[in-house]
């Protein structure tokens, strides 16, 4: 078979799965008590409730949680059973003691989700890439792997087998941390939460140890289970952390963002009032140049004719003639200074009026030290971001998280294969390299869910004699034997 009737024959088997659990009303209500809050990450919260006995829910099951007090219906995922424990993530909080819940198993959902994401692969050829998952159909469709037959190391699907979980997995974690370094994006399944965890500690611990910042690279997308692995906190790497991390650091940028347009819009008038004071203030100053200019001229006039007058008598008699011939004689040197006089004594009660007015102006004009400097930053940093009516739009955007951008940003994801099939943000981001841990213990369809999200490469890792064992791989009845992998 190819990937693509694969496909389809999984499609076929999964909603004939969904039509049984509707006939069986498999998903009955479970009433769970003595639940409490392990802890909160962001807008995500773990908690821990005690099942009946004899009550099993899957790994990543959706789930209603319906209060005591039927208040308001949250949603969440089981992310582990252990007996009759399981830890449940949810999207609300009920407080941090919870007497009694009931809960509602959707594994008809789980199932639609599936099959929904399988038919949007054969719907939507141009949105996915089936050519590693090729080679990974071909070893869906075998009962059985010899590790030393039936391996592969090619650039498009590699195997990594071997019975020693702890060295299968620093393969990996060597592997991950080369496609890291070669600027790869990974998409990092496992079995269960639990695996996962496991499986992140080990590469983040192998590319600590490579000198890689591994909380640079690496997102764990469902609340860890696991608080420490080794020297790692791994709370610290799980997605909702960061986003939150990222959320809260956004909120402070925008913060910033507010104090310095609100710091602008305040500077903006109250420069723009100096601006106009600094203006008066010019032209009085300009006044008070022309008034002094008149006075140094009259007084340089009255000084000559003040000269002229004390040695008029004493001047020879042609000069006196010559005087009196264009009308200056004593007399009329007297009427000169007097009215020079006059036009001095306005002048300086014209000066004492425009001084008056300096004195009021200038602390009016003044800009204190650094403020014209601070609007001048604030001015070019926002013409920077658009203007200011970019700003007030970015000011006025809610601020929702782009949750797509910021895991397309990371260069390890990791994910159970059942939240990557069912979660619809996987459904729009696209990985170069598909890493599967402990892959004999993975349902096919999930696999090629996965597979189906990469465009390079997939490298397989489990012990092969788990395949029949654990059997999650059950042969579609027109494949006849088994097609072996190409070296």
């Amino acid at each position: 078979m190819t990937a693509t009737e694969l496909i389809e024959w999984w499609i076929t088997r999964l909603e004939g799965e969904q039509a049984r659990l509707t006939d069986t009303r498999h998903d009955a209500p479970i009433v769970a008590s003595r639940g409490r809050l392990v802890k909160t990450t962001g807008g995500l919260h773990l908690y821990e409730f005690t099942l009946p006995a004899d009550v099993l829910l899957s790994v990543d099951l959706p789930v209603s949680v319906i209060p005591v007090d039927e208040a308001d219906t949250t949603e969440g995922i089981v992310l582990r059973q252990t007996g009759n424990s399981i830890l449940v993530q949810l999207v609300d909080t009920l407080g941090s003691d919870v007497p009694s819940v009931t809960l509602v198993p959707d594994q008809d959902g789980l199932v639609s989700t599936s099959v929904g994401r399988l038919k949007d692969i054969l719907a939507k050829p141009d949105l996915y890439h089936l050519g590693p998952t090729e080679r990974l159909a071909s070893l869906l469709q075998m009962p059985a792997v010899d590790s030393e037959t039936f391996s592969s190391a090619s650039s498009v699907f590699t195997t990594v087998w071997s019975h020693d979980r702890s060295l299968r997995r620093q393969k990996l974690g060597n592997l991950a941390m080369e496609l890291i370094r070669a600027n790869k994006r990974i998409l990092l399944i496992s079995p269960d939460h639990e695996e996962c965890d496991e499986m992140v500690g080990t590469v983040g611990r192998t590319m600590k140890a490579g000198g890689l910042n591994h909380k640079t690279w690496i997102t764990r997308y469902e609340l860890p289970i696991t608080w420490q692995a080794g020297d790692l906190a791994l709370h610290e790497l799980g997605f909702e952390a960061q986003m939150h991390q990222f959320h809260a650091k956004s909120q402070g940028d925008k913060a910033s963002l507010k104090y310095k347009y609100d710091r602008f819009r305040e500077l903006a008038p109250f420069l723009s009032q100096k601006e106009a004071k600094q203006k008066d203030l010019d032209e009085v100053r300009l006044l008070e140049w022309r008034l002094v200019t008149q006075m140094r001229d009259l007084q340089v006039r009255m000084a000559d004719v003040q000269k002229t007058l004390k040695e008029f008598e004493s001047l020879p008699l042609f000069q006196r003639l010559t005087l009196q011939a264009v009308g200056k004689n004593a007399e009329s040197l007297k009427q000169y200074c007097a009215l020079y006089q006059g036009q001095m004594d306005q002048l300086d009660k014209e000066l004492d009026v425009v001084k008056d007015r300096i004195q009021q102006l200038a602390p009016e004009a003044a800009v204190p030290r650094g403020k014209r400097a601070e609007f001048e930053e604030l001015q070019a940093q926002i013409a920077k971001l658009g203007g200011t009516k970019k700003v007030r739009e970015l000011l006025a955007a809610e601020e929702q998280p782009n949750r797509q951008a910021f895991i397309q940003n990371r260069r390890l994801v990791a994910a159970t294969p059942a939240r990557v099939a069912s979660d619809p943000l996987f459904s729009r981001v696209r990985f170069d390299v598909l890493m599967v841990d402990e892959a004999p213990r993975i349902a096919a369809p999930a696999l090629l869910a996965a597979a189906a999200l990469v465009r390079e490469r997939i490298i397989v890792s489990g012990d092969p004699r788990e395949i029949a064992i654990v059997g999650q791989w059950p042969m579609p009845p027109t494949v006849m034997r088994a097609t072996p992998l190409s070296r």
